[in-house]
């Protein structure tokens, strides 16, 4: 009888550590939506609904063009209301001059979606569609590209508008095999674990794509050039304030060294070029933008370069605010889902 006590105690106590460690490695995993992605270049995710929140920039509604109003009054989705989590790989282009442009994306959306309006409005408007592991993915012609979308589940919707069907296709076959928390974009496997906990926002991309523009890097406004075979990982978080943080993984600590060296020297010229005020009405960003540059830092070990700063409120507030012109002309606001 004792005998049987103690075993049954140890298998709770081994089913609770087992069920513990999972909870711990779930919580401590990348999103969801981040763990669909194929493999690609880069990987941007947005956690819209705390950054909805802070900034309530769904309080500051601006005109939508006809295309945009049509998705809308057809699915009833409105992506500034109805978007929670956005991911996108980021594909470089064997040719940057080619039909398919430098880059192509692959995404993955969680939100409130009609699964059946908008699947009617996708039947409605693609060209061709293809059943793939119980899945209808449908192909639609925009802008000199075939887009590719899916409806994975009630709140997932995936898009790519790759050359091929080889990156949607991998994303449902994640999606049915998504309830392991290691599964995921080899990036997510290899760099993640460098975003910090709570980031409402990160990207984790290497030199070339999605993050240079000819080797250059731009910090705070200002260009840099980029050691190659670097990897940067970018991050958000809202601790009372934005804390925004850059850390670039160097192929050696003398090109890390050089990195921190050239940020410094960016840091110095935009601290000493400070921000005046046009205006009375500008007075408070011009001091949150100074705010900004004070609250920023370099440090440099090995071969990790890492730039933090503290972007305050007022700040985030006058940069998403649209001005009464922008209120009413279309032009900039988010496209139809294709």
């Amino acid at each position: 009888m004792r005998k049987r006590t103690w075993i049954s105690l140890t298998v709770a106590v081994a089913v609770i550590a087992a069920l513990l460690v999972t909870a711990y490695v779930r919580r401590n995993a990348a999103p969801e939506v981040a763990r669909l992605l194929p493999d690609s270049d880069g990987i941007v995710f947005i956690n819209l609904k705390p950054l909805r929140t802070v900034t309530r920039f769904g309080d500051h509604p601006v005109a939508h063009d006809a295309e945009y109003q049509a998705f809308i009054d057809a699915t009833g989705i409105e992506f500034e209301r109805d978007l929670d989590q956005a991911a996108f790989a980021v594909h470089r282009m064997s040719n940057p001059n080619g039909p398919n442009g430098a880059l192509a994306y692959s995404e993955v959306f969680r939100g409130r979606f009609d699964g059946r309006r908008l699947q009617a409005y996708l039947a409605a408007h693609a060209a061709a569609s293809e059943h793939y592991a119980g899945h209808e993915i449908y192909s639609i012609e925009h802008d000199g590209r075939t887009v590719r979308v899916t409806v994975l589940g009630y709140d997932l919707v995936s898009v790519s508008n790759t050359p091929d069907d080889g990156p949607i296709h991998s994303i449902i076959d994640r999606y049915h095999a998504s309830a392991s928390p290691f599964s995921g974009n080899a990036l997510l496997s290899d760099y993640y674990h460098y975003v910090p906990l709570l980031s409402q926002a990160w990207m984790i991309g290497r030199v070339g794509a999605p993050l240079s523009d000819a080797e250059r890097f731009h910090v705070l406004g200002l260009a840099i050039p980029l050691p190659p075979d670097s990897t940067f990982i970018a991050s958000v978080r809202y601790l009372g304030a934005l804390h925004v943080r850059i850390e670039e993984i160097a192929a050696s600590a003398e090109a890390a060294s050089t990195s921190a060296q050239m940020a410094t020297l960016a840091l110095s010229m935009l601290r000493t070029a400070q921000m005046s005020p046009d205006g009375e009405g500008q007075a408070a960003t011009a001091k949150a933008w100074n705010d900004l540059l004070a609250s920023a830092k370099v440090q440099q070990k090995d071969t990790h370069t890492v730039l933090t700063a503290k972007v305050p409120e007022a700040l985030v507030r006058a940069l998403i605010q649209p001005s009464e012109t922008a209120a009413q002309s279309p032009a900039g606001n988010a496209p139809a889902l294709p």
